[in-house]
């Protein structure tokens, strides 16, 4: 077992030789115990600082012909590796297998590990990413943003196939506790690729080498690239289908019979009438003719692919569709397949792209890292599902919901709620009349969605996030106070949901409701008790005294509220609030 009096001993005798800091040592620790590397050349196989473009490591097992490619956190937390494999995503698995002297910082494990590639390209069978920490590695196979990172990493097997060239290698990525646990067993997947017979295509380049080709793809092939990758295909897509009895499904369907079963239209008029689809592939290259792409995603289409598969499922049995065979064959859409792309530029070509459905802004973040970690977050402190994708938690069974850590079966946290009770609990009242601009603005984005969410205690977010849930009562049971004193309380939504979480904030049992009210999506009674309490008692105070400011008196005595949903009025409450109270503006981290 590797302990810190271990690797404070290691760190003792090599920092002088070999630098670093004290957690490198850890990796030279797990290649001896492990792997039974003897530590003089376990040295020039652990890196020891300079740029790792994710890599800390690496041995070859010539027995098992296997080539392990290590990450290494003395910690128990699996969210250390995101850094790392984002790294490894970027630019390390190219510097691994294709362009390894581009950067003369690199560290000298590269070199090392290049050396060893090289030297026995023949006789590597298998090269397996392992992300090695002191944690569990189910938590690690458990979680949203490492499982999209790993398959993205998975995608990048193109590279080593390409390295490999004339021979399969497998490529396997898994996590890995130094105490000799290990994850549920991952099958290696195959690199997807198809080739693909693409019409008129053109290429366009962009602005920092990304590439962007248009044509015309054969609907054949979308749908054999959805049956073979199977649900995965859409796994870049911003929300879930909108079901079969949606406008543009029927249209579809419509359009697939006039073509193939009833044959009153021609094949070509399909592509005519479709506004196209857009793919993502990690690689696009011309062989013989076609085009083969490497780990196609949908970016935009999965309505068309969705009512295509559904349509020949209801019909496999119709003698007229196996008789129109062939003119399936030729029906075509317009295609877009965009490469050599980041996640943030591809999601701000989808912002402005036209759609066939409605597309709002919030939904073209599902995919964002952010958003990832906030339904693990979510998950892990206390098991309540965090639905950013739209439409998704309606999807999923009981076992579903099980499979993912969900205790919570019946409501969800939505991405766009969750926005909100974010901005009124920062204050920005104003914004919540620019919803579309919070989402289309990165700046805004980035603030309102800041790392620093993610340290947030998820109790407190989920006890102001519930506010929206009573609001309502605590409006009628403010103006029963005073119908002609509170008669705007009702238009009054806003400041009232953010001046009741400060209310609960500030509140001096905060850490008692947290535990009690903070850990599930029920409202119960008591809680419900609560903000009554707070809403007649404080919060209606705090607006009476707005009402009666010089700077909104006459503004109230018109009738014209619009002054309940600025900034300037909750700052105003929150200056009262503190002389009555000493309430302090607390916001969600």
């Amino acid at each position: 077992m590797i302990t810190d009096r271990l690797i404070d001993q290691a760190f003792s005798d090599l920092r002088s030789t070999c630098g670093g800091v004290r957690e490198d040592y850890f990796g030279l620790l797990y290649l001896e115990k492990e792997h039974g590397v003897p530590r003089e050349k376990a040295i020039n196989q652990v890196a020891f600082g300079g740029r790792d473009y994710g890599v800390d490591g690496f041995h070859f097992d010539e027995q098992k012909r296997n080539l392990y490619i290590f990450q290494f956190k003395y910690s128990p937390s699996c969210a250390q590796f995101k850094g790392s494999l984002q790294r490894l995503i970027d630019e390390g698995a190219e510097r691994i297998f294709a362009t390894p002297n581009q950067d003369p910082a690199k560290n000298q494990v590269l070199l090392q590990l290049r050396s060893c590639l090289v030297e026995n390209r023949a006789i590597i069978g298998q090269v397996c990413f392992r992300f090695v920490f002191t944690g569990d590695p189910g938590e690690a196979e458990r979680s949203k943003v490492l499982d999209k990172l790993r398959e993205d990493l998975e995608n990048k097997k193109f590279l080593a196939d390409q390295f490999f060239s004339d021979r399969q290698v497998g490529l396997v990525v898994e996590f890995r506790s130094a105490s000799g646990r290990v994850g549920p067993v991952t099958v290696p997947r195959r690199t997807c690729r198809f080739e693909i017979p693409l019409a008129d295509l053109i290429a366009v380049n962009g602005p920092s080498g990304q590439r962007m080709y248009m044509g015309f793809i054969r609907l054949a092939d979308l749908h054999r690239m959805h049956t073979e990758v199977g649900s995965r295909f859409f796994d870049s897509n911003i929300r879930y289908g909108l079901g079969e009895n949606e406008a543009v499904n029927r249209a579809i369907t419509r359009a697939l019979k006039q073509v193939i079963i009833d044959r009153s239209e021609e094949p070509s008029v399909f592509g005519f009438n479709h506004n196209g689809i857009t793919l993502f592939a990690e690689c696009v290259e011309p062989t013989d003719g076609q085009f083969t792409l490497t780990a196609p995603r949908l970016l935009n289409g999965a309505q068309t692919v969705t009512t295509v598969d559904s349509f020949l499922k209801a019909n496999r049995d119709n003698p007229k569709l196996i008789e129109s065979r062939q003119v399936f064959e030729e029906m075509r859409v317009l295609c877009k397949i965009i490469t050599n792309a980041d996640q943030k530029f591809v999601t701000r070509v989808t912002i402005n792209n036209n759609r066939q459905n409605p597309v709002e802004p919030w939904n073209l973040h599902a995919n964002d890292l952010i958003q990832l970690e906030l339904q693990d977050k979510f998950r892990n402190d206390f098991g309540v599902y965090y639905e950013r994708q739209e439409n998704a938690f309606g999807q999923l069974g009981v076992e579903d919901l099980e499979d993912y850590g969900i205790r919570e079966e019946s409501k969800a946290i939505q991405m766009l709620k969750l926005t909100q009770t974010f901005l009124l609990t920062d204050g920005t009242l104003s914004r919540l009349a620019e919803m579309r601009r919070v989402f289309e603005d990165d700046k805004l984005y980035e603030q309102v969605f800041r790392p620093a969410r993610l340290k947030a205690d998820s109790r407190q977010i989920l006890l102001c996030y519930k506010v929206q849930f009573r609001l309502r009562k605590l409006a009628v049971e403010i103006e029963q106070k005073g119908q002609n004193k509170y008669w705007f309380i009702s238009r009054s939504r806003y400041i009232l949901w953010a001046l009741v979480c400060q209310g609960l904030l500030n509140h001096d049992d905060l850490e008692e409701l947290a535990e009690n009210h903070g850990t599930t999506m029920s409202v119960p009674a008591d809680y419900t008790e609560v903000l009554s309490r707070l809403a007649t008692t404080r919060v209606r105070m705090l607006l009476s005294d707005v009402m009666q400011d010089k700077d909104y008196r006459a503004k109230a005595d018109e009738g014209n509220l619009s002054f309940l949903r600025t900034d300037k009025a909750f700052d105003k409450c929150m200056d009262i609030a503190y002389k009555k109270w000493k309430w302090v503006h607390k916001k969600l981290v």
